[in-house]
């Protein structure tokens, strides 16, 4: 084994340093921890393998390229082949990935013993058919958000997943960003008190999708940073108007509630001037500010807050704002698409869940699910499991 590396069935470091804080989950404001299941396995950390995984990827395209740029600068991974039906799409990949088999027929990724994982990055429609296909061919399987673009789908994959014994991961990208990273921590060590609510803006001039509204498309990653720090959602509101393509938001306001009694309110559109991509997280004691298009200082925790005076005579005096220190934490440097295709190299090798598992997937598309039958019917929608 080389120096520094690890076993496959070996914890990272940090996880080891780490598993007794993680284990206790965030506090939300009126309950105490939030059931976990899915919502925190292992730490992510890069190290070597032993062995490395040999991968197909379908779907190198806008995105996908970026994903595969990530996987041919890994060590531990070996893309053996890309799919994909456009032809600049695959020159590109032979740029990459210049050693791997180009096709344009998924069967042939697929239909390979030699593969052990596929890396899944097509259109949203395709995530399902491609991720089950995948699954039942026996491959480890990375599907980009989200999971599938219905509950009853997304449910079948992660059985699939159990029933073979295969590590199912989701491409919630913001669970890999650093600064989320650092919050979750936070959360989770008690430091900013009992979460009360969050609120996220990813807003931006295009992408323009057809098949998905814009809710669908941005929201992922905030409902799955949401339900990392808040638990499980309850119930959706969600209020959007469809002004380029009959029954195609462009701009969704949503309101989310879990189970503590925690809100969230996600405000998605590509329909705007700005490119905004901010989420603040309100606590008892603190507050935590993530803004992803700031240059250098993407996190800002405010020790700030209201504070209750025991003995006062009346509500007013009952109440006092505290306004403390700003802190900006620092953050190591690193690419979360590199820490997110890392972890599912990781997570195959030592067999465990992914960070963002399919069970994390399957509850994003059971608030995605929600939110298009409350902006249909214009009605708060529980989420039924």
């Amino acid at each position: 084994m080389r120096r520094g590396a690890l076993a496959p069935d070996a914890p990272p470091p940090l996880l080891r340093r780490r598993d007794a804080r993680r284990r206790r989950g965030p506090r939300v404001a009126g309950v105490g921890p939030p059931r976990r299941r899915g919502l925190a396995p292992p730490a992510v950390s890069s190290f070597a393998f032993t062995d490395s995984v040999r991968l197909g990827q379908i779907g190198v395209g806008r995105w996908g390229r970026n994903l595969l740029r990530n996987l041919a600068a890994l060590p531990a991974a070996d893309v053996a082949a890309v799919c994909d039906p456009s032809d600049p799409a695959l020159a590109e990949a032979a740029r990459l990935v210049p050693n791997a088999r180009a096709t344009r027929n998924a069967d042939a990724v697929l239909g390979d013993d030699a593969i052990e994982a596929v890396v899944i990055a097509t259109e949203t429609p395709l995530h399902f058919e491609m991720a089950e296909a995948a699954l039942l061919a026996g491959k480890h399987v990375f599907v980009e958000k989200p999971l599938a673009q219905t509950v009853a789908q997304a449910e079948r994959l992660v059985a699939l997943a159990d029933e073979r014994g295969r590590t199912l991961m989701v491409g919630h990208l913001l669970r890999y960003h650093p600064a989320f990273r650092h919050v979750e921590e936070l959360a989770e060590a008690g430091a900013l008190g009992d979460l009360r609510y969050l609120y996220s803006v990813r807003v931006n001039l295009g992408v323009v999708r057809q098949k998905e509204n814009a809710f669908d498309s941005l929201a992922p990653h905030d409902l799955a940073v949401a339900r990392a720090l808040l638990g499980e959602a309850t119930a959706v509101t969600a209020q959007g108007r469809a002004f380029l393509q009959e029954g195609v938001e462009d701009v969704v306001f949503a309101t989310v509630e879990y189970g503590g009694g925690a809100l969230a309110h996600i405000h998605a559109s590509w329909l705007d001037p700005h490119k905004v991509r901010r989420t603040t997280l309100v606590g008892s004691q603190k507050m935590a500010v993530v803004d992803d298009m700031e240059p250098a200082e993407k996190l800002r925790v405010y020790d700030k807050g209201v504070d209750t005076v025991e003995g006062s005579a009346d509500m007013a005096g009952a109440l006092t704002v505290r306004t403390g220190e700003i802190a900006v934490p620092f953050l190591p440097p690193a690419e979360p698409l590199r820490l997110e295709m890392e972890e599912f190299l990781s997570a195959i090798r030592q067999h465990r869940p992914a960070r963002t598992d399919g069970v994390d997937g399957l509850e994003v598309v059971r608030v995605l699910d929600a939110a298009r039958v409350s902006l249909r019917e214009g009605r708060r929608v529980e989420i039924a499991r």
